[in-house]
This record gives structure tokens, C-alpha cells and sequence, in this order.
């Protein structure tokens, strides 16, 4: 079920003006477009997540000579050092497929073609 926004434009009663109709995008094709069109990003998340889920629940097991403020630190930079290298990895395969697969592409062409 999508929901629509009306707009209706009227600068001058002797003019008529098309009215326009725009489509508010629903939570989960919100949800499904950025899976698509960054994968890492979501996998990133979804680590966060499970990381500081796992913290959490490891919260009771925790030594006890341990601050709580350090042993969230420790779960903090965990989180943010899964999050930072899947991005990194996405940003390397973009890069591989675009910038180095054309490339060994046309060489592997080029060389079949000499033989």
C-alpha cells in the first residue's frame, strides 16, 4: 500500500497547471533498494549488530577487575573496525570491477587472439 502526496500548483485562474502526484517510498523498497545497491554497507550493519548483541549478552560473563566503561569501549571499537572493513572491502571490489576486471578482460582477449 503506497501512500500519495497531492500537489497542486495555481499561479494564475486563467492558466491550468498539471497537477503532480509523487509516490513516498514504503520502509522495506527503502529497505531492499540500498541492499541492492550497496551490499557491504547492510552486511556491515547486520555485524554491528550481531557484535554488540554478542557484547551485550557476554556482559554478565565479564571479568570482574574490568570498568564497564572499558569493556563498552572494547565492544565500541569491535563494532566499528567490523563496520569500517566491510565498507573497505565494498570499496575494493567496486574498484576491482570497475577499473580492473575491464582491464583483464581486454589483456585475456588479446592474448586468446594472438595464439
Amino acid at each position: 500500500m503506497t501512500s500519495r502526496i497531492l500537489i497542486e500548483l495555481k499561479m494564475d485562474p486563467a492558466r491550468t497547471i498539471p497537477t503532480e502526484t509523487f509516490e513516498e517510498p514504503e520502509q522495506g523498497s527503502k529497505l531492499a533498494r540500498k541492499m541492492r545497491e550497496s551490499p557491504f554497507m547492510v552486511a556491515g550493519l547486520a555485524g554491528l549488530v550481531g557484535i554488540v548483541g554478542y557484547n551485550i549478552w557476554g556482559l554478565r560473563t565479564k571479568p570482574k577487575d574490568m570498568k564497564l566503561s572499558v569493556y563498552l569501549i572494547h565492544m565500541r571499537v569491535g563494532a566499528q573496525g567490523f563496520v569500517v572493513s566491510a565498507l573497505t572491502l565494498g570499496v575494493c571490489y567496486q574498484m576491482y570491477t570497475e577499473h580492473l576486471q575491464p582491464k583483464i578482460e581486454k589483456w585475456r582477449a588479446a592474448n586468446i587472439s594472438n595464439k
